[in-house]
């Protein structure tokens, strides 16, 4: 038995921003890598594997109106937040270096971008892990009803 979403829920909506949000970033990012020939750095990539499966997921959870998938979307946003934030801490707090240095290929602390003197990549992706994470909490759970 599939829970659903009701038809004028604000839970669709919320699936809507969602799923836009996480499309955003997954090509911004590619954006940045393909287009703008940014080589990712070790924390990026980390933050990409947590990023790119929500777009299947909040896509396919969409189209369903299946309300359940916060259940897998808040964990993959929490815990990709919480990379972007580590990252972001690493590039704006000198001394904040992690534990361990990046051996090969680009340095985490290389800020490719900065806008307006604090944006940065993992600034943008901070943002949307938070912006999906929030709507996820929003979703109300007492507004489904059983699929027939």
């Amino acid at each position: 038995m599939n829970k659903v979403i009701k038809e004028n829920s604000k839970d669709i909506y919320l699936l809507y921003f969602s799923w836009l949000v996480s499309l955003v970033a997954t090509f911004g990012s590619l954006y940045f890598s393909e287009i703008r020939e940014f080589i990712p750095c070790e924390k990026c990539w980390y933050q990409r594997i947590f990023m790119y499966p929500l777009v299947f997921i909040l896509g396919i959870a969409m189209f369903q109106r299946d309300v359940t998938v916060k259940k897998y979307v808040l964990p993959l946003s929490i815990i990709g937040g919480c990379i972007s934030f580590i990252h972001y801490l690493e590039q704006k707090i000198p001394g904040f270096g992690g534990f361990k240095p990046c051996v090969s290929g680009v340095p985490c602390n290389i800020q490719y971008i900065n806008w307006f003197g604090f944006v940065t990549i993992p600034f943008l992706a901070l943002t949307a892990f938070t912006l999906i994470a929030i709507s996820m909490i929003l979703m109300s759970s007492n507004k489904m009803r059983k699929d027939t």
